[in-house]
């Protein structure tokens, strides 16, 4: 989200008597902002619906508040006989005088770039924001595009329409006078305790991977992983142990995998579906070690570009995978959610599939919806079957096949109805959360 600042300072205090203290008070204005694409299937079959009856977007969140884009196919108002499509966007949650910027496009599908493109953001220095000022308020327009035109026109595309929306909640903030100021420096906790891993100091554990060793300190590991506690300090755990040997890991294999694995390769946390020589290749490119350590004791990850020697997606994809499985099997909660969120940004097709397994094998939640969603859309599902990781995700998750091709099905059904509602296709003066409402026109 971006912002847009606007600032005033306002200062009490004589230039005749400097004696007196100064005070400084600032008011911050700006606009959180968020984009939403909403995508408008089978528009042949929401023609003829009647006047001011609509298509709803799901509603997003921005600003704090929920908003969602209302298409009206034949018009909204009954004075244009249906001659063109209306567009609006709508405040979708409770708020009272919820003063905003808008944008709203129709995407150009030849690739042209031709976007047709109705901007408040550019006119807000001279009109200002908008003001919506009740639940089911809209801004847009009632003649936004001339039906005819649209239908003979690029921006129709295999019965299909794309809309973008960008949204601009104005934010206001007055910090008051500030008389002292004493900074608090950054914890530096994370880099004390690297520092203590890179010294070797009281450590009282070594790691043993086919002859090689690690330090490690026992207290350290049990405090942040509770596998380990259970390991070194729990009932059935031996206190006494100096060494852990790590074992049931192919030695020719191991060889040419650089330290970064450490623990991974422990658990043989192999990227899903890589054969040995996939695994070799991607080993290649790791040249940093101890990633796991390095999180347990610094609290976060090292730069993964520096890390691997490449800025390469693909090859961040793979790291942050085996990250994923090796924070699950060892309880470090909040490395593996780091892992879901790397993972749900670099979403792509030729991983998506490998990715979609990981989250099913370690119950990540946020990060299956998303993988299934991804895999799901019409222009991905064929490309995303042509890959080696869907092979994968057939053999070793039978039951995940079954409940995306369920989940695509579902997605096919409801192709005409606002995405991902189920509720009629057309409403009449509702607004997107089904209350009736008096719409606002612009």
């Amino acid at each position: 989200m971006g912002t847009t600042r606007v600032c005033s300072e306002v200062s009490s205090g004589s230039s005749k008597s400097l004696s007196q203290p100064l005070t400084v008070s600032t008011s911050t204005t700006e606009t959180v902002n968020g984009f939403h694409e909403f995508k408008i299937c089978g528009y042949s079959l929401a023609k003829g619906v009647g006047v001011g009856k609509y298509v709803a977007s799901d509603t997003f969140m921005v600003g704090g508040y929920s908003w969602a884009i209302y298409f009206y196919p034949d018009g909204k108002s009954p004075e244009d006989n249906s001659s063109y499509v209306s567009l609006f966007i709508a405040l979708a949650s409770e708020g009272a005088d919820v003063r905003a910027l808008f944008e709203l496009t129709l995407v150009d599908q030849s690739g042209n770039g031709k976007h047709k493109v109705h901007s408040h953001f550019g006119r807000a220095l001279d009109s200002g924001p908008y003001t919506l000022k009740y639940r089911g308020s809209m801004w847009g327009y009632k003649r936004f595009f001339r039906r005819s035109s649209l239908e003979s026109s690029d921006y129709l595309k295999e019965n299909s329409l794309l809309v973008r929306c960008r949204v601009g909640v104005v934010k206001s903030v007055t910090e008051g006078p500030r008389y002292y100021n004493i900074p608090v420096p950054v914890s530096n906790l994370g880099q004390q305790l690297g520092n203590l891993l890179e010294s070797g100091k009281g450590c009282d554990v070594v790691f043993q991977v086919d002859g090689e060793t690690f330090n490690a300190h026992k207290l350290v590991l049990a405090t942040r992983s509770p596998v380990f506690n259970a390991q070194l300090f729990g009932p059935l755990g031996d206190r006494n142990t100096k060494c852990i040997t790590i074992e049931d890991m192919e030695a020719p294999i191991f060889k040419v995998l650089p330290l970064t694995l450490l623990l991974i390769v422990y658990s043989r946390m192999y990227h899903p579906g890589s054969s040995p020589g996939a695994l070799l290749l991607f080993s290649s490119l790791l040249t940093r070690d101890k990633v796991l350590l390095h999180f347990i004791y610094w609290d976060e990850l090292p730069d993964m570009q520096e890390l691997i020697g490449t800025d390469s997606t693909l090859a961040s994809t793979l790291v942050a995978q085996h990250l994923l499985a090796a924070a699950d099997r060892y309880a470090l909660e909040r490395l593996k959610a780091i892992c879901e969120s790397k993972l749900c940004e670099g979403v792509a097709i030729n991983t998506v599939a490998t990715t979609l397994a990981l989250a099913e094998q370690h119950h990540c939640l946020q990060l299956k919806a998303v993988c299934l969603k991804f895999v799901a859309l019409p222009e991905n599902l064929k490309a995303v079957m042509q890959t080696d990781g869907f092979d994968y995700l057939k053999e070793s998750c039978p039951s995940l096949l079954t409940e995306l091709l369920q989940y695509v099905a579902r997605l096919s059904e409801h192709s005409v109805i606002v995405s991902g509602h189920r509720k009629e296709i057309f409403a009449d003066g509702c607004d997107a959360s089904g209350r009736r409402v008096k719409p606002r026109l612009h």
